[in-house]
């Protein structure tokens, strides 16, 4: 069952794009977003969107992270030919995304987004619409009084 508003956070690591060993920190705002596979067409205009408002995150003090059942050479391709300042977590055995409730179907994981603080599930979005998905969530955050944006 997918993890919901109010849940306690799991306790992951990953190995991001870097082969770095991520054990995020979920105590503090984090935005964690499953996506299917690197170098789709709604995959990459998702993380660009993300790309995109990157800034803006840490700005508002809120660490993003993508998570996909590709291997650590995909996302350093994927991040490094999309310039994504952000981690992209290998996931290939689905214990992440299992850690979260997600199910692996097929080597792929449904696109979801959890949005994260002080150790718990702030808010779930499932069967997202990447486009405009990034802005979205960030605005919600703002509202949520989660985190403050400025302007």
């Amino acid at each position: 069952m997918v993890l919901s508003t109010g849940d306690p956070a799991p306790d992951v690591s990953a190995t991001n794009q870097h082969g770095e060993s991520v054990s995020p920190d979920f105590d503090e705002p984090t935005v964690v977003y499953f996506y299917p596979r690197d170098d789709t067409p709604g995959c990459t205009l998702e993380a660009n969107q993300f790309a995109a408002e990157h800034e803006t995150y840490r700005d508002a003090g809120l660490t993003v992270y993508g998570v996909s059942t590709d291997d650590v050479d995909s996302h350093e391709r994927f991040a490094e030919d999309n310039d994504l300042d952000f981690d992209l977590l290998a996931d290939p055995e689905g214990e992440v995304a299992n850690a979260f409730g997600l199910d692996v179907e097929d080597d792929f994981v449904a696109r979801t987004t959890f949005v994260l603080a002080d150790g718990e599930v702030e808010s779930v979005y499932e069967s997202v619409d990447p486009d405009g998905h990034a802005r979205a969530v960030l605005e919600d955050a703002d509202e949520s009084g989660l985190v403050a944006l400025d302007g």
